[in-house]
């Protein structure tokens, strides 16, 4: 604990929130400019890379001649270049100094804003940490239901200074022996404040005294958790982490003062050449490649896909995983599970995790939704449950469809308690990072094995009789 203490003193006599927000705004207002200069860059650095080679830039680094020449990528253009690294052929890693240091500018970026905005949040106080943080809210959440199944033995444990024997791991259970004493006080402090709590609210306050904040993505396929991490964190505010995608950085939260709901991001243009493609272009083009729009030719109100050309070698990618998308969208589901799960609020029941599939077996096809609860509900709720999701996916298409019998009657499937940590489990043996895990909201055919795991811990069905 006092290395820590000195390593953040020196860390704070060296950062300079002012200097590096004073650095960003010089870069976002001047920011077409920098867009120039960084493809210029990448496309300089990168010219004699196979993949530039073939589409005869012949040392032009405007964007004009970029988009006229380097088409968007797709899978199949990447796939030879696949195939050679599944093949063993000598290559660069595609990661360089360069993505390292954009890493780190985003993150200056987003911590001088927090700085600013909370007074010493990065202070230790008394040996406590004061910020909650994880890659996503999922392992926060994780994290927390597992501590509401096993408050009772950690007292315990702390209480002898002794391990459960339901850690089996060797190499935990002799670091834990090296600092594990007995602390009967401590077990007592805890266990009280587990035992004042109401529904676990306040959680993380009552744990965590100076906690100021807590940080994690939380956007996107995260926020169906934020109600939940909500109770837990109590007051303590929530704050989204910054927008970056498997392909790179793309922009810093820069307002931590708004909740994750109406979080908005920041593109810094040093980071990557970006371009956007309007969501309308991508229903309508069809097969004509629709034109994209640089970064400061945005609309505000206007809705876009990120295209980015990133300094590790990656030109011109579509961050949307698929534009082919079905009648219902992600966040279509989303909305519809927290309507229907509002039903559930009388019977003091929620939905732990919730993901969905497209049920092709049957004609016509239907949408099944997968539902965990942290209880047992009556049919007939769950039957209105049912019935409420139906008639929550509101897009014209689905509703004349349902109207038809186009698309078949919604199916809900309750899942035994516990089967999303199976998932969970499944995926961390395949060699997942756990704090990286986010659940599939749509399991294709294609993931047997998560379907599997599903379909065999389906406890109850029910199929909507909602549009008669």
């Amino acid at each position: 604990p006092n290395h820590s203490i000195i390593i953040i003193k020196k860390m704070e006599h060296k950062f300079d929130s002012e200097a590096v927000i004073q650095e960003f705004e010089c870069l976002t207002k001047d920011a077409k400019r920098v867009q120039l200069e960084t493809l210029k860059k990448i496309l300089k650095e990168n010219g004699e890379a196979e993949y530039l080679k073939k589409w005869n830039l012949d040392g032009r680094y405007d964007p004009q001649t970029y988009s006229a020449c380097v088409p968007v990528v797709t899978h199949k253009d990447l796939e030879p270049y696949i195939q050679k690294i599944a093949d063993g052929k000598p290559k660069f890693v595609p990661f360089n100094d360069e993505l390292t240091e954009t890493t780190m500018q985003i993150y200056r970026t987003s911590f001088a804003f927090r700085n600013r905005y909370f007074d010493g949040c990065n202070q230790v106080v008394n040996g406590l940490g004061v910020v909650i943080s994880s890659t996503f809210a999922h392992s926060i959440i994780h994290s927390f239901r597992t501590f509401e199944l096993v408050w009772s033995e950690l007292c315990s444990d702390i209480r002898t200074g002794t391990l459960s024997a339901k850690i089996t791991v060797p190499s935990i259970r002799t670091a834990m022996a090296k600092v594990l004493t007995p602390n009967p006080d401590l077990a007592d402090e805890i266990r009280n404040k587990c035992l004042g709590l109401s529904d676990w609210n306040g959680l993380i306050p009552e744990m965590f005294p100076n906690c100021k904040y807590i940080y994690a993505i939380m956007t996107g396929s995260m926020e169906p958790y934020l109600k939940k991490l909500r109770v837990y964190a109590g007051g303590v505010r929530l704050l989204s982490a910054d927008y970056g995608s498997s392909e790179g950085w793309i922009g810093a939260n820069v307002d931590p003062d708004l909740p994750p709901e109406k979080t908005s991001f920041t593109v810094l243009p040093n980071i990557g050449y970006f371009e956007f493609l309007p969501l309308g272009e991508i229903n309508e083009a069809g097969s004509v490649e629709p034109e994209l729009i640089g970064l400061t030719d945005v609309q505000l109100g206007e809705e876009y896909e990120v295209v980015v050309t990133n300094v590790a070698g990656l030109y011109r990618r579509n961050l949307m995983l698929n534009i082919n998308i079905d009648k219902n969208t992600e966040k279509d589901l989303q909305l519809s599970v927290e309507k229907a799960a509002k039903l559930l609020t009388g019977e003091k029941l929620e939905v732990v995790d919730f993901t969905s599939h497209v049920d092709l077996a049957s004609d016509p096809g239907h949408y099944v939704i997968f539902w965990e609860m942290n209880g047992e509900a009556s049919d007939a709720v769950l039957q209105e449950c049912c019935n409420c999701l139906d008639k929550s996916f509101v897009d014209a298409g689905y509703v004349s469809s349902r109207k038809v019998n186009a698309i078949g009657p919604l199916e809900l499937r309750v899942l035994k308690r516990g089967t999303f940590q199976k998932i969970l489990d499944h995926y961390v043996g395949l060699g997942s990072a756990l704090n990286q895990f986010k659940t599939p909201r749509c399991v294709g055919p294609s993931n047997r094995k998560v379907l599997q795991i599903l379909c065999n811990n389906a406890v109850k069905s029910y199929v909507s009789n909602a549009f008669g």
